[in-house]
């Protein structure tokens, strides 16, 4: 079995007792690489961001499964996959607690104004205190929109309720009142959600739907008192023209985990107070890594001793 990343061996005990393990002596393998080992190889571990394309799925004539670590896939071919009758599965399980934690802690360094206070204190010499200076906003009564109401979105909603915040959701499906009234959040329109938030947060996967779900004609809708958060995949977020409306202040801030072009980021949001940028951590906890790892594996165990794995996506 072919190991795409050096992920946390820990994680891969069980499946080291039913599988040769092809594991890198470097942090990835390289293209050339995987297409040397992967002919040999009836599964494949691959990780989020790095591409599973369809040469290398053409090239893998035993492979049976490709195990994402990840919850999102879109870094695989999975249609090039599923003709070839390969199963493609992910972790969505392992990456739901710290990614809602990561996007309270965006939420936070925006209205709170944790961030730029910080980087301020630490580089202006006379960067000024004061009872009336440095004043943000409180998380407390205002309406929190989730875009994606998934095991994340789920996650976040609630957390965000124990900030005393309302929670608004648009989802493909809407959720059964039941369930709605179980989560004490209401359903709304797309466009009703972006005029309605205070606090915007994107919790859908990335497809041809979603890419530039947020653009020019969305922020412009917003509320200009609005934040927006992105810890789901880059391109739902249209960079340039969320960089145009923090320009001309069609919106209060914004909180971004995640790229268009990682680990490029677009030049003018990288200078702006209002803006708070992390390098793609939504996961990035020991804890959680190594979780993701024993999902991954499982999933992996699972294809051979059950027949189909519960995270398989296709």
């Amino acid at each position: 079995m072919l190991i795409q990343y050096a992920i946390p061996k820990e994680g891969l005990k069980a499946l080291s007792q039913s599988f040769d393990l092809i594991y890198p002596d470097k942090d990835c393998f390289t293209q050339e690489e995987m297409l040397k080992h992967i002919p040999n190889c009836e599964a494949l571990l691959s990780i989020f961001n790095q591409p599973v394309n369809a040469d290398l799925i053409e090239a893998g004539k035993k492979l049976e499964i490709i195990s994402n670590y990840g919850v999102g896939y879109n870094n695989i071919d999975v249609e090039a996959a599923t003709q070839r009758g390969i199963a493609v599965c992910n972790t969505p399980e392992a990456v739901c607690e710290p990614t809602a934690e990561l996007c309270l802690s965006l939420m936070l360094a925006l209205t709170r104004r944790v961030a730029e206070c910080n980087h301020r204190l630490k580089t202006e010499a006379d960067f000024k205190w004061g009872v009336m200076r440095n004043l943000g906003q409180t998380l407390r009564g205002k309406t929190l929109g989730i875009i994606g109401m998934g095991k994340i979105g789920k996650s976040v909603a609630l957390k965000a309720q124990a900030f005393g915040m309302k929670v608004v959701y648009n989802n493909r499906t809407q959720l059964s009142a039941s369930k709605e009234a179980s989560l004490n959040i209401d359903y709304l329109g797309f466009e009703d959600l972006l005029k309605t938030a205070d606090v915007i947060s994107l919790h859908c996967p990335l497809n041809e739907s979603t890419h530039h779900l947020i653009s020019e004609k969305e922020l412009k809708i917003m509320k200009t008192s609005a934040y927006l958060i992105n810890t789901a995949r880059g391109p739902v977020v249209d960079e340039q023209a969320l960089a145009v409306a923090l320009k001309n202040n069609l919106i209060a801030g914004a909180g971004l985990d995640v790229f268009e072009d990682e680990p490029h980021i677009t030049e003018q949001l990288m200078t702006r107070n209002d803006v708070v940028l992390v390098p793609h951590i939504g996961t990035a906890c020991i804890e959680t890594r190594i979780e993701m790892a024993e999902e991954a594996a499982q999933n992996i165990l699972d294809h051979w001793e059950k027949g189909k794995s519960k995270n398989q996506v296709n």
